[in-house]
């Protein structure tokens, strides 16, 4: 199912808050730096995304014990689980005008076990008016996200048999669980222990 932005009003997605803080330092001096290599917004979103799975390692992944959430944060210590990296792609999309947004996969373990939500990233470009997923979580042997427009590729590929969906709504800020699970983990081992396992349930804000 292709995304579904929770509200009509693109405002919503160019906001600045206390996790998407695109107009923090931080993340108005790495905009930059990719604009001036970037032409025109479609390779500046392909930029931002590559430097966002790239050069910030996914920390289950990396063994950094540290919990980053606010996308300044993520950018400066360069580490973070998926949620994470969807705050800080979505600020450096939005501190450039791009119309960027929140979403959510349940993926469970290869045997159907062990639910667990997955954070992505879903964008607007200027003159499109298609929402497309992306997904910076990070590659890895077994991992090959893309940043594409024709068609998602995404880190894993949804199993509906096992229970896995990627929901539909873009949400203009993070779900309350993946959230607070952030904000109370004091290491990635704890974090672990407290993903939220799906959206069930769950209304749009």
């Amino acid at each position: 199912m292709e995304p579904i932005p929770e509200t009509a009003d693109l405002s919503a997605y160019l906001v600045a808050d206390d996790v998407i803080d695109h107009d923090h330092p931080q993340v108005r001096q790495t905009a930059e730096e990719l604009r001036t290599t970037a032409r025109g917004p479609h390779e500046y979103a392909k930029a931002a995304y590559v430097y966002v799975r790239d050069a910030v390692p996914h920390s289950f992944d990396s063994g950094d014990p540290r919990v980053t959430w606010r996308a300044s944060d993520v950018l400066a210590a360069r580490t973070g689980i998926c949620y994470a990296k969807a705050h800080a792609l979505t600020a450096l999309l939005r501190a450039e005008g791009i119309p960027a947004g929140l979403c959510y996969q349940r993926l469970t373990e290869g045997d159907g076990s062990d639910p667990v939500l997955h954070g992505l990233v879903a964008l607007l470009l200027p003159g499109t008016a298609r929402w497309v997923r992306q997904d910076p979580r990070g590659n890895k042997p077994g991992v090959d996200a893309q940043f594409r427009l024709d068609a998602e590729q995404l880190a894993f590929p949804v199993r509906p048999a096992l229970g896995e969906t990627t929901y539909p709504l873009v949400y203009a800020a993070p779900v309350a669980p993946a959230l607070a699970a952030l904000r109370a983990a004091p290491d990635t081992t704890a974090l672990a222990a407290t993903l939220p396992r799906s959206l069930d349930g769950l209304r749009p804000s």
